[in-house]
């Protein structure tokens, strides 16, 4: 949740009513961008790669649901706002989806990062960023108040963990197959 809400909060300062666009939503930071987004007031646009992922973030509270294995979510981010563009835009992704991130922000808008599991050199055309205005935001781990933060949203039960699988640690290469694999939704959790 720590890498969420710097993201969300601290960095892109999403406010209520806003469009944010989350990709690979069903992961760990994904899980909790949504349910932060909500939390806010935001209207919630989640990719994920199949139906049972995507109905669970439905559950989670993502408005708009887009498999990013049957359409290109940019295109659909376009036509569902009317070729507005969202406000802000989640990657962790990096090289792979980059341009179509880009492509999916309105005027002024908000991309922020924190990972590039794709890649750290992604392609692109400079000049749709400053055509369109656009922020590139990056972000890490949370500082000691922004946990206190979280911490007081998760005792409260505003927040839930989602946790896909706890698992000893001996079983780390499982663990690590399958979030390649991406066959996890939240987080994976290793005990000694």
């Amino acid at each position: 949740f720590m890498t969420a809400w710097r993201m969300l909060i601290t960095r892109a300062g999403l406010r209520p009513g806003e469009d944010i666009l989350i990709l690979g939503a069903g992961g760990g930071v994904g899980t909790a961008a949504v349910q932060i987004a909500k939390l806010v007031g935001a209207r919630v646009f989640a990719t994920a790669s199949t139906e049972e992922k995507l109905e669970r973030l439905r559950e989670l509270g993502a408005d708009v649901l887009i498999n990013y294995r049957t359409s290109e979510f940019d295109k659909e981010v376009r036509r569902l706002t009317e070729r507005r563009g969202v406000d802000v835009v989640v990657d962790c992704v990096g090289a792979e989806t980059w341009v179509k991130s880009l492509r999916s922000l309105a005027k002024d808008g908000r991309l922020v990062t924190c990972g590039a599991t794709t890649g750290p050199n992604p392609q692109t055309d400079i000049r749709y960023i400053f055509w369109n205005q656009l922020h590139i935001i990056g972000s890490t781990m949370a500082s000691t108040k922004e946990l206190l933060d979280v911490l007081k949203l998760l005792w409260a039960g505003k927040l839930r963990p989602v946790i896909h699988r706890v698992m000893p640690l001996r079983e780390a290469a499982e663990a690590q197959r399958l979030l390649e694999e991406r066959q996890v939704f939240g987080k994976v959790v290793l005990v000694p």
